[in-house]
């Protein structure tokens, strides 16, 4: 801990004090001064250094005027301690005591503590002893770190000094060390590891201000520098290393000290809401129109995470040159091959120019470390030198075929893909090596329901894919892992996940564009024709099965029969629903849940039957069904004929749109309740382990639709799914899957509150309540969706088919069956696909309206009206 200047005011006799309205009105003066200079020159670092100046001048006079022992000393600790100091962050401070304080002097911290806060200041303090700060700090290495940048404002230098001398003598570097890099796995951790969130935190983030801070907090610590230039001088990183390192920083601080000023507040993340905002502060500006259009900031975002990971492949070479520092383990290199050698468990450069004199090299490192599970890293040495080599991938290094045979060799092993692709990427490789991938790295994504960048969802994809591989997530995708393990040369299934996104952003069909760059790597790479059809297949139909899950009706044998068309074959079919259920699972953590993934089975199961050779038919899965769900209903020792009399007001429609566990449920619900007048409302644990299953069984009545999503809209509740029927004898039969955050806690009250008001509500039928406009997500207001709606026949000419494409908002489908009840509209199905914070809904309707073309027309503009922001 390195002892600062002594603040010029201890060394005179201090200034008469002034006023607190005084010190507050001169505070603001000076703050604003800051912060204008800052508008008008740009330098962050003149700024942090003028506030932190500012506050200075300020806390020395109110710390005089207080009246404080001669033995106590006001000091900085933090990144107030640093000397840096942002629009809007904390002042931390520690009140330094030379004795525990009397009642006296405890009265005079409080006053002084108090005025700290009346002048505006935003504090966070201690107030310690020496020995309490060495207890403190033994105790938690959050203090530990705060002292460690531990600066004198104003007080009795000999106090601080002696914090000083005992702090550095209780200083364990190597403790320090690994405390430090733990807690800072921690929180990569909570960021997904990656610094490509698409609303990173500039100052948490993996690869953002705190990864800088730890290095200079553990080389400090360690005595090898607390600056850039120091731990060049001491050959712990390149001059050109350092310069990029303080290049970063200075960008990070930037942006950091604009985030602050343009919300206003302590705001350290880059969110939706100020991106655009904060880009135009640097000139930066939107181009192109249509598919071509770049927004401002997404060149903001590209830029920063550029930055984010050369900090991220920077540090962990620091952090490596730092741990050998202090914990040196001389150790022989034991030989792999003439290029690489293995030592202390990481891989190492045989010679420095290995790469140089075999550029081969570049690409046998990983398929090396995949090889060699025993191996545990890169040594900083060969990170470095690989970190420079990424140059060596040229058009002439592409086209050579034992480089796309190593290539291949990497795709191809058995484990550590995934850590190998990463690295490859982190080290700039795989972008050299694929240029299209390259075009991808930091490319922002607008769709609502994208969370990181297009190169980290692909990533993600591919590791979606490799779990279904290990048997220590075989629990997360059951049926997954049962498929991929009979999956000949699975790495295939790689190659599309690595391709299927590859184009987006280039303007045009992302699928087309992206099979085009597939079957040329197929090509180049001397994949057989039949391999590179696979491949090229899953790349331009890798959203067709998540469509026709959630968009088509399952229960219609000419959709499955079109789908098998599609596909061909089980291989085909195994490998697109492997990386459908890859692909959506990887793009948000909201997207999948377990209704998509229930229809997303049914349809592979259905299909495979199919191409098996059975032709789709409605009678026998109907008797299938049925026989299914009596055998269910024996289970409850239910009279062998219970369930004819309800059976036989059902149509074909209906045992085909349910499974045989819903229909042996609700026989059981209904079985004594036939033909009241009163509502029925039976609700249940959804059998698919996610949401509640409602049905509701009541004389059909106008507006039934709109009032139960009313009801659920009231309560915040989220329709996954409803199946709408009515029965031969006039009787609506629906049955609705909804969501909420609370269902896992209070199920049981959840059912009894919804059977209970929903027929109360029913009973009343009381005027519907206008549609009210949902408050929209922050992603939402900054990217809104052009709402689009879509009425076509089916196939048949029986019913239309009206799809609906909007932002996401609580009410929308309430505001969708009000205008379609007014229209006096019935609605046969509806399926609710949320992606995200966008939803795309299709419903199945009929009504008399619907033959008048006028009237058509007024329905969609209505309905457009009802769902826009």
């Amino acid at each position: 801990m390195s002892t600062a200047p002594i603040a010029a005011s201890q060394a005179a006799q201090p200034p008469q004090p002034m006023q607190p309205l005084q010190l507050k009105q001169r505070l603001k003066a000076e703050r604003q001064l800051v912060i204008a200079e800052f508008r008008e020159n740009g330098k962050p670092e003149k700024l942090l250094r003028g506030l932190r100046h500012s506050v200075d001048g300020v806390l020395t006079d109110a710390w005089h005027a207080a009246g404080l022992p001669h033995d106590a000393a006001l000091v900085g600790v933090g990144g107030y301690g640093r000397g840096e100091l942002f629009p809007f962050s904390d002042v931390d401070l520690l009140i330094l005591l030379g004795s525990a304080p009397d009642a006296i002097v405890q009265a005079k911290l409080e006053n002084f503590v108090q005025l700290l806060w009346d002048l505006g200041l935003e504090i966070g303090h201690s107030i310690r002893t020496v020995d309490e700060c060495m207890t403190e700090s033994a105790a938690d290495i959050t203090v530990q770190t705060s002292l460690l940048e531990a600066r004198l404002v104003t007080g009795s230098e000999t106090v601080f000094n002696e914090l000083q001398r005992r702090y550095d003598e209780a200083m364990d570097p190597q403790a320090f060390f690994q405390a430090k890099t733990a807690e800072m796995r921690l929180r990569h951790a909570k960021y997904e590891y990656t610094p490509f969130s698409l609303e990173p935190n500039v100052k948490e983030s993996p690869g953002a201000l705190r990864d800088l801070q730890v290095i200079l907090w553990v080389a400090k610590a360690a005595g090898l520098g607390n600056s850039w230039t120091q731990l060049a001088i001491r050959g712990l990183i390149t001059r050109e290393e350092a310069r990029q390192l303080m290049e970063k920083e200075y960008a990070f601080k930037d942006i950091r000290v604009r985030l602050h000023l343009q919300t206003n507040r302590r705001e350290d993340r880059l969110v939706f809401d100020v991106q655009t905002a904060i880009a135009e502060t640097f000139g930066l500006t939107s181009t192109g129109e249509g598919l071509e259009a770049r927004r401002a900031s997404e060149f903001l975002m590209q830029r920063y995470y550029w930055a984010a990971k050369t900090v991220t492949q920077l540090n962990t070479i620091l952090l490596q040159n730092i741990e050998a520092h202090l914990f040196p383990t001389p150790q022989q290199p034991v030989p792999i091959n003439p290029r690489f050698n293995e030592v202390g468990g990481f891989i190492d450069i045989a010679a420095d120019d290995t790469f140089e004199s075999s550029p081969s090299a570049v690409l046998e490192i990983f398929v090396l470390m995949t090889e060699r599970p025993d191996i545990k890293g890169m040594t900083a040495r060969t990170m470095r030198a690989l970190w420079h080599a990424r140059t060596l991938i040229d058009d002439a290094f592409r086209a050579d075929p034992r480089h796309r045979a190593l290539f291949l060799r990497v795709l191809q092993a058995p484990a550590g893909l995934v850590h190998a692709l990463r690295r490859m990427n982190d080290m700039g490789i795989l972008g050299r090596y694929l240029p299209n991938f390259r075009r991808i790295i930091g490319q922002m994504q607008h769709d609502l329901f994208h969370v990181y960048t297009v190169d980290q969802h692909i990533m993600m994809v591919v590791r979606n894919m490799r779990r279904f591989t290990m048997t220590e997530h075989a629990h997360e995708y059951p049926f997954c892992s049962q498929l991929i393990a009979n999956f000949r040369d699975r790495w295939l299934l790689y190659v599309a996940a690595l391709f299927h996104d590859i184009a987006k952003g280039r303007g045009g069909d992302h699928s087309e564009l992206g099979k085009t760059d597939a079957r040329e790597f197929c090509r180049d790479h001397a994949l057989s024709e039949e391999d590179t059809e696979l491949v090229v297949f899953l790349v331009e139909h890798h959203l067709t099965m998540s469509v026709v899950a959630q968009k088509q009706d399952l229960s219609d044998p000419d959709v499955i029969q079109a789908f098998a068309r599609l596909v061909r074959d089980e291989r085909h079919l195994t490998a697109l629903y492997l990386l459908t259920v890859a692909d959506i699972r990887g793009t948000s953590p909201k997207v999948w849940n377990a209704w998509k993934a229930k229809l997303l089975e049914d349809l592979y199961k259905m299909t495979l039957r199919v191409l098996g050779g059975e032709p789709p038919s409605a009678d026998r899965e109907l008797r299938a069904r049925q026989q299914e769900a009596l055998a269910t209903l024996r289970l409850f020792g239910l009279p062998a004929d219970a369930h004819e009399a309800l059976w036989k007001q059902l149509d074909m429609a209906y045992f085909l749109r349910h499974d045989a566990s819903d229909i042996a449920w609700q026989t059981r619900c209904l079985v004594d309740k036939l033909g009241l007048d009163k509502p029925v409302v039976k609700s249940r644990l959804a059998p698919i382990g996610e949401g509640l299953q409602v049905t509701v069984y009541v004389k059909d009545q106008p507006d039934l639709f709109a009032r139960i999503c009313s009801y659920f809209d009231r309560k915040n509740f989220s329709i996954l799914d409803a199946k709408i029927h009515t029965t031969k004898d006039g009787y609506a039969l629906d049955t609705f899957l909804i969501t909420d955050e609370h269902f896992a806690n209070s199920y049981r009250d959840i059912i009894n509150l919804i059977e209970h008001e929903l027929c109360e509500v029913l009973v009343r039928q009381e005027p519907l309540s206008p549609p009210l406009r949902g408050r929209l997500s922050r992603m939402s207001r900054n990217f809104p969706v052009t709402p689009t709606v879509d009425m076509r026949p089916d196939e048949r000419g029986q019913f239309w088919v009206l799809s609906i494409g909007a932002n996401d908002r609580n009410g929308l489908l309430y505001a969708i069956a009000n205008v379609l009840a007014r229209y006096r509209i019935n609605l046969h199905t509806a399926k609710i696909m949320t992606l995200g914070e966008r939803v795309e809904d299709v419903f199945l309707i009929d009504g008399q309206a619907l033959n008048n073309q006028r009237v058509q027309v007024q329905l969609e503009t209505e309905l457009l009206d009802a769902v826009k922001i």
